[in-house]
Parts: structure tokens; sequence; C-alpha cells
């Protein structure tokens, strides 16, 4: 039996969260292969740690696949090329649409969001926004998983030798068709995936405020988050909102300037490795979870932090 990873990319390069799905799916023990529905991709994947063969569709082209047609490669795949037990993917868009389909086509189970890899067929996620911890166990002979990337760390990009091999093409779904893709309006960077996360809240005051703070995250290579409230007031885009209705988060820091902490953005930061707050009420409800807290005018602290990175702190 093998294990099967779904390569994705970002901006022609492959993407850290198929690094960090790659050493989930490694837990198991078993051969690892990894499908590049882009072929450009191929050369780079071949040399991933602990990847042993690079599957590719012949005149693949294309990253912008649809999940229905990915869903058919993987059900192919799996079929003509397994038996796999183990199918993989980033828990993010094309992950979570294409997955589904592939294990209804296969008859196999589907278990999304997962956090932690125990062994054969038990897998750990979570429910409700982080409320539950579930350990999930399946003895179907084929599962379809989502991988929560920021709980892994990522797999060397360099010192694999995989084999290549590639794949007579299947005929892609016609009646679904990918008119656009647009990238976050944020720092270039996925939030979800993100090791270092710098998030603002209401307390910012002002759209342009938070695009400074963007700017900030930009130059200590982090991604920019917010909270719902920040998001109504119109201080920053939906993409960026971290929180129950927004998106889970668990990097190793997370910096958030004038958040108090809501429950429901609570719930989707709470796992950060070390929490940094930084609020002018000392009653704020984020200090509860926060590694560290600073009572304080949190223009003051960007303001010191810029001042730091200004003099190449950000290199530190």
């Amino acid at each position: 039996m093998r294990s099967l990873v779904v390569a994705e990319s970002e901006n022609g390069r492959v993407a850290d969260a198929t690094l960090r799905v790659i050493t989930a799916v490694r837990q198991r023990g078993l051969p690892v292969d990894v499908f590049v529905p882009d072929a450009a991709l191929a050369a780079t994947v071949e040399k991933i740690a602990g990847v042993e063969r690079v599957l590719t569709m012949a005149g693949a082209a294309n990253e912008y696949v649809v999940p229905e047609t990915l869903a058919a490669q993987l059900h192919a795949v799996h079929a003509l090329h397994g038996p796999y037990s183990l199918i993989a993917a980033s828990h993010r868009t094309l992950g979570r649409s294409a997955l589904p389909r592939a294990a209804a086509l296969a008859g196999g189970a589907f278990i999304p969001d997962v956090i932690a890899v125990e062994g054969e067929g038990s897998y750990v996620r979570s429910l409700y926004a982080g409320s539950v911890v579930a350990n999930v166990s399946t003895a179907s002979a084929v599962t379809f998983a989502t991988i929560r990337a920021s709980s892994f760390a990522p797999a060397a990009d360099s010192g694999g030798n995989g084999l290549r091999a590639t794949l007579e093409p299947i005929a892609g779904f016609n009646r679904t068709r990918l008119v656009e893709r647009q990238a976050s309006a944020q720092t270039g960077r996925e939030l979800p995936d993100a090791r270092i996360v710098v998030a603002g809240g209401r307390g910012l005051a002002s759209k342009e405020n938070m695009e400074r703070l963007g700017e900030l995250a930009e130059k200590i290579g982090a991604a920019l988050g917010a909270s719902r409230a920040a998001v109504d007031a119109g201080y920053a885009p939906n993409t960026a909102q971290v929180g129950q209705t927004g998106k889970m988060v668990a990097p190793e820091v997370y910096l958030a300037f004038g958040i108090s902490g809501a429950i429901q953005h609570l719930a989707g930061m709470k796992d950060s490795k070390i929490i940094v707050a930084i609020n002018k009420d000392p009653d704020a409800p984020i200090f509860s979870v926060a590694d560290i807290g600073l009572v304080g005018d949190l223009f003051e602290v960007m303001g010191e932090i810029e001042a730091h990175v200004g003099a190449g702190g950000a290199g530190r």
C-alpha cells in the first residue's frame, strides 16, 4: 500500500502547504507518491525529500484544474496506479472541493481538517471551530483527507530523488470552467499556512492603519489577518478574517494588534504556538490566551517594531 499527496502551486512554485502535507503523510510510514496536476512542477517535486514517485497526466500544463476534473483524475490514479490507502491534500479550496468528490467516486472515506496522523486509519481532526478535538478511525480501504498544513513542518524541498511517471490523460469535466483566479489582497502569503501572522482589530481605527500593519507584516515575512470587527468596518478584506466564520490559523507566532478577543476570534487562532497581544484595555479577553501581553498604545508599539525592522531587525 502507498500514500498519495496532491500537489498545489503558488506563483509557479510548489506550495508550502504541499510540503507540509507530505510531512503529515510520511508519518504513516508508507511510500509516498505525489500527483502533480500541473506538469511544469514535476521536476521540482522530484527533489522533495521522501517522495518516491511523481505522477502527472500527459499534456497537463494548466495549474488551474477544476475540482470535478481533479476528482476524476484521482479516482483514475487510485484505480490504475494504486492501490492507495491514503490520498491527501491541503485543507484549502481545491482540496476541500475535490477530495469529497473523489472519495464518492472511489467509495472511500473522507476526513477533513486533519491536525495529526496517528497511524493506519487513525487521525485527529478539529470540530466546532476548534472547540472539540476528535479522534477519527476508518476501516475504509482508501481514505481521502484534507490536512491542516499549519499543524506540520514542511518537508525539505531538496535531497529527494523521486521517479517520474507520466499517465494517460483523462477527459476533463467540461461543464465547469475556471474563469478567473484572484490572489488575496493581503501580503501575498496564504493566511492558514503562514509561520507568522500579524492581525489587526477594530482598535486600528482605519483602513489606512490596517494597510500600515500590512506593510509591517510584509517586511517581517508575515501574513496579514484581521478580526471580524475590522473586516465589518471595512479596514480589511474578507479574505483576511480570522475566526469561527473566517480562517483557522495556527502559526508559530500570532501578533494581535487592537483585537479585544471575542470568543469567535479566539476559536480561529488559539492554537497558535506563541500569541502576542497588544491592547490598551487590560481586561481584554485576548489576554486570557496570550503568552505575551502588552497593555499600551498599539501605534507606539507598531512604531517601535517598524523602527527595529528598519534598522535591520527583520533579518535577525
